[in-house]
Formats: C-alpha cells, structure tokens, sequence
C-alpha cells in the first residue's frame, strides 16, 4: 500500500457510509499482516493459490489454517476463493472458514442466470450444516 493514511481515510468514510471492507488474494503480493492490523476491515478473502493445495499440500494447509485463525482472532469474516473441490470444502469447513466462492458451487454465470441459481442452490443444496455460505464471485 503506497500511502496508508491516505487509504485509511478513505476506508473509514466508507465504513461510515455502510459499506463493507474486504481484503483480497490475502497472501499474495502487497498484502501484509500490516494491513490486517492497520486498516479496519470486515473480511479477509484467502487466495484461490493457497486454497488450491489444502488438499494435498501440508503446507499450502497450514497457511490456510493459519489465515482464518488469524482473521477470526482479529473479528474477520473469511472467504476462501477458487475451491473447486468437495475436499476443499471439507477442509474449510472443518476449520471454521465463513464462506467459499469457486466453481464448486457454481461456473461464471451471465446476470440473468444467477436468481435462478441462487434459489436452486437454496432449494437443493446440501444441507447447512455441511455447506459454507455462498459468497459472490468477484472479478
């Protein structure tokens, strides 16, 4: 992040205005443990490059353990990003991460697909207790 308190600013004047501040491809690049402490966020979204080894990886599984501990100890919500695997899933599920977005829950969709797949996915989807929330693909 090139001017913090700039940026900082600007978070806050969104915050108050009701808008939801997320962090994305945590892990990678310019992300820091830094900004997770400076900026106040709501979600921190876990790089689809991490979640696509927690399967198989053990180290690729324990950053991605790491992560949502941490988040959830600094009062963050989790998305995971790019699970393509009911294996993945599992493994968020199990270690308590909020939500997961990827194409194991849906491929891209053009806009006037997704009411219909959002109320299927309402409708016939696996139980609660076994699924993480659906959260929103983004770009």
């Amino acid at each position: 992040m090139d001017q913090p308190t700039a940026a900082l600013a600007i978070i806050d004047r969104l915050r108050a205005l009701g808008v939801r501040i997320s962090i994305d491809r945590f892990g990678t690049g310019h992300s820091s443990l830094a900004c997770l402490q400076r900026l106040r966020l709501h979600q921190l979204k876990i790089d689809g490059s991490f979640v696509a080894g927690v399967a198989g990886n053990p180290g690729d599984a324990a950053i991605v353990a790491a992560m949502i501990s941490l988040a959830h100890e600094l009062g963050l919500q989790t998305v995971a990003v790019g699970v393509e695997s009911e294996a993945q899933r599992v493994f968020l599920h199990r270690r308590g991460c909020d939500q997961a977005q990827g194409h194991l829950f849906s491929q891209p969709l053009p806009a006037e697909r997704f009411a219909a797949c959002v109320h299927d996915f309402g409708r016939y989807g696996v139980p609660a207790s076994q699924r993480l929330s659906l959260a929103g693909s983004q770009g």
